[in-house]
């Protein structure tokens, strides 16, 4: 679940993204709560309107929100008065170290690896461009329905025709102010434990003091 709010674009509005938009959209609205729903009926989707009413919106940062037990609490009781049965929860952080087990060159393309993502329990075909990649390496993966620092959306998808889930992360993706200019996917020390999740400080501190390039 990503939530998010964008105080100049759309004042006053919390958005919900639950899944992937894949094609033409459904909307039912009921009161101050409009339900997303893909061709199939299945939402991906709410968008929360005078949010005030409901949560502190002052408060809250513009960019993705990440709601207390209280605020999630309050959302699900005004969909609930809304008429819709859904009830949002956070899952597991999306955002995490993995292992690359694999690391394969890609049929149809000269530049492109097909890796094998261990992201603690779980294990996923993640097709990456660095050129640094490279078996062995701990590294920092968005899984889908993670919501990248500049705003792009990760879901799964096809890189030239080979199945993509997830992305594995620069330092520069990862929005770390010490990032490295140079292309290449954000190695990260081997003590660092698979399915944790990204720290964003640890990580930018250690690009600072030289530990990680």
């Amino acid at each position: 679940m990503i939530t998010s709010i964008n105080k100049r674009s759309y004042p006053n509005t919390l958005i919900v993204i639950l899944g992937q938009d894949q094609g033409l959209s459904k909307y039912e609205e009921q009161g101050e709560v409009t339900r997303i729903a893909d061709e199939t009926g299945k939402t991906i989707g709410y968008n929360f309107f005078n949010v005030d009413q409901v949560i502190d919106y002052d408060k809250l940062p513009d960019g993705q929100v990440k709601l207390t037990d209280d605020q999630l609490l309050a959302l699900n009781q005004k969909l609930t008065s809304a008429g819709f049965a859904d009830q949002l929860a956070y899952g597991q952080p999306t955002l995490v170290y993995g292992y690359v087990k694999t690391c394969e060159k890609h049929p149809d393309s000269d530049h492109l690896h097909v890796t094998t993502v261990d992201v603690g329990g779980e294990e996923y075909q993640i097709v990456c461009g660095a050129p640094n990649i490279d078996q062995g390496q701990k590294v920092v993966v968005a899984l889908p329905g993670t919501l990248m620092p500049n705003g792009q959306q990760i879901w799964p998808g096809k890189l030239r025709q080979v199945d993509s889930y997830g992305m594995i992360c620069s330092a520069r993706e990862l929005g770390l102010k010490h990032a490295p200019q140079k292309r290449g996917i954000l190695v990260v020390p081997d003590d660092f434990t698979v399915g944790a999740a990204f720290d964003p400080v640890k990580c930018d501190e250690l690009l600072a003091s030289g530990v990680l390039a």
